[in-house]
């Protein structure tokens, strides 16, 4: 049969324009040639790809499966030859990524100033959000998520650690005193964080395995970890929350590490996450390798913190 290459190339652009006389004319060929390199596809593929009536063109099931394989295919061989064609510095294109929104402005985009400094033909498109997005449907290339992963679709590379932390205002302490066992939380205004997490507003979970849990209750709850920072620094209560969130009050002395007779429960690592693949595009695995660089060792949200009471 004529070369399968092409003829995954000509049959990918019959399918996206719907027509063999436009895809002929996009591909500079006739149509005659098109039509005789789809009948070979189809041919090799023991299997009809389009339907054909004298009014339209649409796929067949076996043409709609053959088509997401294809253009899989292509991009991949794409992808390879620039990866091979270009220098180091010569990243090209658009990287989408998807950002939880508070770790996103905090942590990622400072180093994605950095990064598109680095490689300044890359367009970087940004999303912040702390939904759950689908990366496949959504068209993202990229997302940074925090907690355990269960989804085993999607490849993960974790990048750091995320440590959590309990803390306090001055003023809070002053009122209330620091409670010094996991038990004393049930008599203090715990801030609840409403999104399911073993930080949740109504039970905080401690120890090393997150054996030890504890009923929790308070006067203020929100989703965002932003809105509740703001209100331990105001002295409404005490707060538990990953260290990425605390950690420049922490440093400045607004809010007060706390120690108790068990220990924080660290439930949560930083990840790269992206759609599986026979071949990463380049600019997926550069900026995973340039994150993973930037937080190795003791990550910026880790340093220069002032020891627990």
């Amino acid at each position: 049969m004529p070369d399968r290459l092409t003829g995954m190339q000509v049959f990918q652009k019959v399918a996206a324009l719907g027509s063999f006389s436009a895809a002929a004319r996009t591909l500079g060929m006739s149509q005659t040639m098109v039509t005789k390199h789809v009948a070979a596809l189809e041919r090799h593929l023991g299997a009809r790809l389009f339907q054909r009536t004298t009014r339209r063109l649409t796929l067949t099931e076996a043409g709609t499966r053959y088509r997401a394989s294809a253009e899989r295919i292509l991009a991949e061989i794409d992808e390879a030859e620039r990866e091979v064609s270009a220098t180091s510095t010569e990243l090209t294109g658009t990287l989408r990524l998807n950002l939880p929104l508070a770790f996103g402005i905090r942590e990622v985009v400072p180093a994605l100033t950095d990064f598109a400094a680095l490689y300044p033909a890359l367009t970087i498109d940004i999303g912040l959000s702390d939904r759950l997005v689908d990366l496949v449907e959504e068209d993202w290339d990229l997302a940074i998520r925090i907690g355990r992963l269960s989804d085993s679709s999607l490849v993960a590379r974790k990048l750091a650690p995320i440590r959590t932390m309990l803390c306090a205002a001055p003023a809070y302490l002053a009122r209330h005193g620091a409670p010094r066992t996991a038990a004393d939380l049930r008599d203090h205004n715990c801030l609840g964080y409403t999104l399911p997490t073993p930080a949740s507003a109504e039970r905080w979970t401690f120890g090393r395995e997150g054996d030890v849990v504890v009923p929790v209750a308070g006067t203020f709850r929100a989703n965002n970890g932003d809105a509740l920072r703001e209100a331990a620094v105001a002295g409404i209560g005490i707060i538990y929350q990953p260290l990425f969130i605390l950690r420049d009050d922490l440093v400045a002395g607004r809010l007060v590490p706390l120690a108790l007779d068990v220990p924080a429960f660290d439930f949560a690592n930083v990840h790269a996450v992206h759609a599986a693949s026979h071949h990463v595009p380049a600019k997926i695995r550069v900026f995973g390798d340039f994150l993973a660089g930037r937080w190795a060792g003791l990550p910026p949200w880790e340093r220069g913190l002032p020891p627990a009471r």
